[in-house]
């Protein structure tokens, strides 16, 4: 795991606020939900998504996380400034996993797997039949929605990401 590089990226991401900048100069192997208990906490959600890349094809390339020991085996990365979580890493191991979300462009890596599904929430299944609104629809109007993304600094992907 290197600060920078002069490769050109495969994926970028970041943390909300932008402190803290990522690079993967290979595209993710073996991207998947995670229903662990462990991760449900650490995401604060369902189940954490990551796409997994060898720690020799990834980067920070601004700023620098703070990273929490989640077990004995593996530490979590995330933004001292704003919380977001960003990745994963087994202790002794030679890859990193990014949190899909994280991603400037989380549509182009979709999981292959689930692990850890003896946690899997029972009513996930019935949520893609949930009544769906779109961001627009958010009570309050315009103002609100631009009030919620002021504190947001996501960089606009370039056309060739």
């Amino acid at each position: 795991m290197t600060e920078s590089s002069d490769r050109a990226p495969r994926l970028t991401g970041g943390c909300q606020c932008g402190k803290v900048r990522y690079a993967l100069f290979a595209d993710p192997q073996g991207v998947h939900l995670c229903h662990c208990r462990m991760c449900q906490r650490a995401v604060g959600g369902p189940f954490a998504a990551l796409a997994p890349v060898r720690v020799d094809e990834f980067a920070w390339t601004s700023g620098r996380p703070a990273f929490y020991p989640s077990s004995n085996l593996a530490e979590r990365g995330f933004c001292r400034d704003c919380g977001t979580p960003l990745s994963f890493r087994y202790l002794t191991g030679d890859w990193i996993d990014v949190t899909l979300g994280s991603l400037d462009t989380p549509d182009r890596v979709a999981p292959v797997e689930n692990f850890g599904v003896e946690s899997r929430l029972s009513w996930l299944d019935r949520v893609v039949d949930l009544p769906g609104h779109e961001t627009g629809d958010y009570p309050g109007g315009p103002e609100t929605l631009a009030g919620l993304a002021s504190n947001q600094a996501v960089p606009r992907p370039s056309d060739d990401e």
